[in-house]
């Protein structure tokens, strides 16, 4: 059977996602991700569309796509599942390398893409084709790419299906199975039963919570949370400050609703946040602008709090970037007084996020914290609930999708382990899974 796969990324380490898979004598991308922590320690004060390829590679930031040099000719298409730069954010760097290869992906992931390549003055030769959810896109006589929907922590994840002459392979990362999503629809669960019955030779699935025997909860849950802190803690006369993934829409979404019922005037500040709210705005994927106050650039967003800080902060909920301690961020320049806005005791502080467990993430927060809690704020941390799979949602998926093989994938060998050890415990046979490691090839037979 002439499948052969090439784990390049996110096989040994979280981060820095990429999958080829060669199908005869053609080869197809799965995502093309950054590696966060090396990206943000390179780029930190640096031009990023003076970058190239060559020199991020040397960081470690971007997949090394030379451990496939002798499929460059052969390959495609590159398909990412979702938007997260972890999956996307080589795109602007190295799809170049494969120039006929389009960039085949949901229409938010699209608009993501168009945002960064024109924020930072880039510009790739790749066709960038938009591909509907639960829609299949011909890539050859051979080879067909289906999108399916599937819920995450950001709109438009799909779990990417290869329809090829030797069975279909499913590409699970990232996913969680959200039954009461409060955005966008529930997975595509009749589907996925479809493709399980029709034949699927290989699984690819994360493993990034594969450790954790219980099934991860509903975003419903964290709205919950969020809403728990944010009316059922007595804030009157103080200020209010949430954090979240800038891409997390669901998430901004309930803080909206949330913050309507507070009666405050809602605004926010951050780049990220302007560039995700504003990409799905353009494909009426969401209606925000109607209830709160987008600020992008630095001039107007000194201005605006300038006028939070005369009217009273009480009036107003701010919404900003900084949840992981970025330095450069909204709120750590809050915290550090480089902004016009004074805390006072009391203030709330809500992060809706968990800390991106790495070192550089870890200090950063903890800095952040210390100030905020020298200007005397009150911090809520963890009102949050992840986007990744858990164990039995990932038995949940072998059972629908009933996979020949299965490949544990975002993580390193020890996580994977975890999938493995679920996969037997199902009837699997040690033959039929698979760790692997970054830069290394299987051939299925």
């Amino acid at each position: 059977m002439p499948i052969e796969i090439c784990t390049i990324g996110g096989y040994s380490e979280t981060g820095g996602n990429s999958t080829a898979i060669k199908i005869d004598d053609e080869v197809i991308i799965l995502d093309m991700g950054l590696h966060m922590e090396n990206y943000i320690r390179h780029t930190e004060d640096e031009d990023i569309s003076a970058m190239h390829y060559n020199e991020l590679l040397d960081v470690k930031a971007v997949p090394n796509y030379s451990l496939i040099k002798e499929w460059k000719s052969k390959v495609i298409a590159i398909v990412p599942s979702h938007g997260h730069l972890d999956h996307i954010g080589a795109i602007p760097f190295a799809a170049g390398i494969f120039p006929k290869a389009p960039v085949i992906c949901t229409p938010y992931t699209a608009e993501i893409l168009k945002s960064i390549f024109k924020d930072e003055k880039i510009k790739i030769p790749n066709d960038l084709i938009a591909l509907n959810l639960n829609s299949i896109y011909k890539l050859s006589n051979k080879v067909s790419v289906e999108l399916v929907n599937i819920t995450h922590s950001i709109p438009q994840a799909s779990m990417i299906v290869l329809h090829t002459p030797y069975g279909k392979i499913v590409y699970a990362n990232d996913y969680k199975f959200d039954r009461q999503p409060t955005l966008g629809k529930k997975p595509n669960f009749a589907r996925l039963k479809e493709v399980g019955e029709e034949g699927v030779t290989l699984l690819i699935v994360e493993s990034l919570y594969a450790h954790e025997h219980r099934k991860t909860p509903s975003e419903s849950v964290a709205k919950e949370m969020l809403k728990d802190v944010m009316l059922g803690v007595y804030t009157d006369g103080k200020g209010m400050i949430v954090t979240t993934f800038s891409s997390h829409l669901a998430r901004l979404k309930s803080i909206i609703e949330l913050g309507k019922k507070l009666n405050r005037k809602i605004v926010f500040l951050g780049r990220s946040l302007s560039k995700y709210v504003s990409a799905g705005e353009r494909i009426n994927l969401i209606d925000f602008q109607k209830d709160i106050q987008l600020v992008k650039y630095n001039d107007k967003r000194e201005k605006v709090l300038n006028k939070i800080m005369k009217e009273g902060k009480e009036k107003y909920l701010i919404v900003c970037t900084g949840h992981q301690g970025e330095p450069k961020a909204v709120l750590s320049r809050l915290a550090k007084g480089e902004l016009p806005f004074k805390f006072s005791n009391g203030d709330v502080v809500i992060f809706s996020c968990s800390v991106i467990p790495v070192e550089l993430n870890k200090d950063n927060r903890n800095k952040l914290e210390n100030a905020l809690k020298a200007k005397g704020a009150r911090i809520f941390k963890d009102i949050h609930m992840s986007g990744h799979a858990a164990r039995e949602d990932h038995r949940d998926l072998i059972e629908l999708v009933k996979p020949k093989h299965i490949i544990p994938s975002h993580g390193s060998k020890e996580k994977g382990k975890h999938i493995v050890e679920l996969a037997k415990e199902m009837g699997y046979a040690d033959k039929n899974l698979h760790l692997m490691e970054d830069g290394k090839r299987i051939i299925l037979k």
